[in-house]
């Protein structure tokens, strides 16, 4: 009986899924943290502080020509998977204002090149960064996660990632390498997704982007690009403003401690994006399912998100000195506070990706998230300057658990709180 039962949970299009985005998070986030001890030892605190600096300009470039479409065109291609005339005209749609936004991130790059003092002294990283940006913005990810087929990309995405952290170590050998770490990080990238899109358009057939339909796709995904970008003002934003405020040793300390923090995450990301096609989809046939299949996300990712935190906590001192060296050892009060994370984001993500978002409160999404996004601002420049990288961290913290508790608060307000959902749809 529980073998059945753990076969037909196994066999579910959901695990699958996660199964596959786990296998792309082991590739962009595990990996990576498999390198670490090395860059970290060869690199020193100041070149690695650099590197870490580009790759936190990456990822502010990635919300531009991302601009939510992993979870805006998710939704839509999982809304209409068994449209066959409509998945082309999205996909089409979609890639046209990736083109539109390609040109917005150049422009964002040249004030970068010309404002940012770091990137005034090294050009080169800023184009690196600039190529990452590119290769995860083209990828078609969201076309194969609404569709509920994650399996091939994933692979792909993992084997061509594991080639790049491999050559890590055979071609980086002294503090003045960094920019190679960004390179192949570029070239990883970009392989990857131009193999995931000729494996797409050998399943559907190739439309031309039109100027209307990529400014329909942008209007589309608007609110989820506004959520991204506000919330990147609390989580990317702080390594940025750090870089501009301190030290790049100070930066490598603090992306240190975030870069483990974020790499535990990632394990619990997997579950949340295959849940999201799933619930937009019950919501729209059967809430009751809904209900029921959130208030279980819920449960999962409090427990796991409390026995990761817990776990890290007691271990903060191995990991940093085996991850990072002797050198990190100011790295440890700070991993400390930002476990606090771990427990905070698992449950503001199912409250509002996998809840909010599919009942359609969008707006009142990202108000929460645009708020945070000021509130994270203004104590991270005040606290900086303050308490140093130590006052960095408690402004992520405090920033998080401000969207989570307004998030519960809202939706309980509008009786739409996952326990009054599913006592409501249960009395049915």
């Amino acid at each position: 009986m529980a073998n059945k039962f753990l076969s037909r949970i196994l066999s579910h299009s959901v695990t699958q899924n996660a199964l596959s985005l786990f296998i792309v998070q082991i590739g962009r986030y595990l990996l990576p943290l498999m390198t670490i001890p090395y860059l970290a030892r060869v690199l020193g605190p100041e070149a690695w502080g650099l590197v870490i600096f580009a790759q936190t300009s990456a990822q502010w470039l990635i919300v531009v020509l991302d601009y939510g479409f992993n979870l805006s065109a998710t939704r839509e291609i999982a809304r209409y998977r068994d449209n066959k005339e409509q998945i082309p005209e999205i996909v089409a749609s979609v890639i046209g204002a990736f083109g539109l936004l390609l040109l917005a991130s150049g422009l964002v790059v040249l004030l970068m090149s010309l404002y940012v003092p770091a990137f005034k002294q090294h050009p080169d990283y800023l184009v690196w960064a600039w190529l990452i940006a590119i290769a995860q913005g083209i990828a078609p990810l969201w076309y194969f996660q609404g569709i509920e087929r994650m399996q091939p990309p994933a692979m792909l995405d993992l084997g061509v990632r594991t080639f790049a952290s491999v050559a890590m170590f055979v071609w980086i050998k002294t503090s003045d390498d960094g920019w190679k770490v960004l390179a192949l990080q570029a070239f990883a990238g970009l392989l990857a997704s131009g193999f995931m899109l000729a494996w797409m358009y050998r399943e559907i057939p190739w439309q031309f982007p039109r100027f209307a339909s990529a400014l329909k796709a942008l209007r589309m995904g608007w609110s989820m690009f506004l959520y991204q970008s506000s919330s990147s003002l609390y989580t990317t934003a702080n390594t940025f403003i750090l870089g501009l405020l301190a030290s790049v040793e100070q930066v490598a300390f603090y992306g240190g401690a975030e870069r483990i923090t974020r790499s535990i995450l990632s394990l619990m990301g997997p579950l949340s994006q295959a849940m999201f096609p799933r619930m937009s989809y019950l919501l729209a046939n059967d809430s009751r399912r809904a209900a029921k299949l959130a208030s279980i996300s819920m449960l999962v990712m409090g427990i796991g998100g409390l026995f990761l935190a817990g776990a890290l906590a007691l271990t903060a001192p191995t990991i940093v000195h085996i991850l990072l060296g002797a050198k990190f050892e100011p790295t440890i009060p700070l991993l400390r506070v930002l476990i606090l994370l771990i427990p905070l984001i698992a449950l503001s993500n199912v409250l509002g990706i996998q809840w909010m978002v599919p009942l359609g409160l969008d707006r009142a999404f990202n108000t929460i998230i645009i708020i945070a996004g000021f509130i994270n601002l203004s104590l991270a420049v005040i606290f900086t300057q303050r308490f140093g990288t130590l006052g960095m961290v408690w402004t992520v913290v405090l920033s998080e658990a401000f969207v989570t508790v307004a998030m519960y608060i809202l939706l309980w307000r509008k009786g739409l709180a996952l326990h009054q959902a599913w006592r409501i749809e249960t009395n049915k």
